[in-house]
């Protein structure tokens, strides 16, 4: 059982809105609101600020009513804003890199950008959840693999090599050295050493935590 967290959910569609939140209550989770578009999303939070309950975290579809634009995720940019501690993740059908990107400017701790058909995988998703609203990151792979393909076209990641290129996609991704080392089936202190490699290479003082290392390679990749 994950720590419990308070969340808000906003999608218009009642069907995903109603599954979401069974997901995650039957995680132990508290869903304190559910609410159908971006207006109603603000005025929630807003309204639950005042009384001194903001939650921990809002999950919101990109696209919204009225024009199922980019509704949510403004509504998401304006709250991150307003509630620098309040964790924002966004669910889109597709991966929008200039959204993703918005999205992430300026800070990547308590955000996150998964793509629908990660809600399939109830483990993944509501870790997901928990993990932003901790303060942490969870971004799509498919997200990372375009954000670094941007990069990669720009000539920004010329000096990494492709292990390296490999352990920054999933530092990107919000995974700790440990997971990196399961996933690549490596060693933690051969995650580190390409971590350091990583940072050195790009011209990045390494940090402490996980979460800081995040921050400090979207930064850079979206500089």
């Amino acid at each position: 059982m994950e720590d419990k967290v308070r969340v808000v959910i906003a999608e218009d569609s009642v069907l995903l809105r109603e599954g979401l939140t069974r997901l995650l209550t039957d995680r132990g989770h508290d869903v304190v609101a559910g609410v159908g578009d971006a207006d109603a999303l603000v005025k929630t939070i807003s309204d639950l600020n005042e009384q001194g309950e903001l939650p921990d975290v809002v999950v919101a579809d990109v696209r919204m009513p009225p024009t199922h634009t980019d509704e949510g995720v403004r509504a998401a940019v304006l709250l991150r804003g307003l509630h620098p501690g309040l964790g924002v993740l966004v669910l889109s059908q597709y991966v929008e890199e200039r959204y993703a990107t918005e999205l992430l400017a300026g800070s990547s701790r308590g955000v996150g950008y998964l793509l629908k058909d990660r809600v399939a995988d109830v483990r993944e998703f509501v870790d997901a959840v928990v993990r932003v609203a901790e303060g942490g990151t969870a971004l799509d792979p498919e997200v990372v693999a375009q954000l670094l393909g941007r990069s990669r076209k720009q000539d920004v990641l010329t000096g990494l090599t492709p292990r390296e290129r490999e352990v920054l996609g999933l530092m990107a991704e919000g995974r700790t050295n440990s997971a990196i080392a399961r996933q690549l089936v490596v060693s933690d202190g051969a995650v580190e050493k390409h971590v350091s490699n990583i940072f050195l290479k790009l011209g990045l003082a390494p940090s402490e935590g996980d979460h800081r290392r995040v921050l400090a390679v979207l930064t850079y990749l979206n500089s």
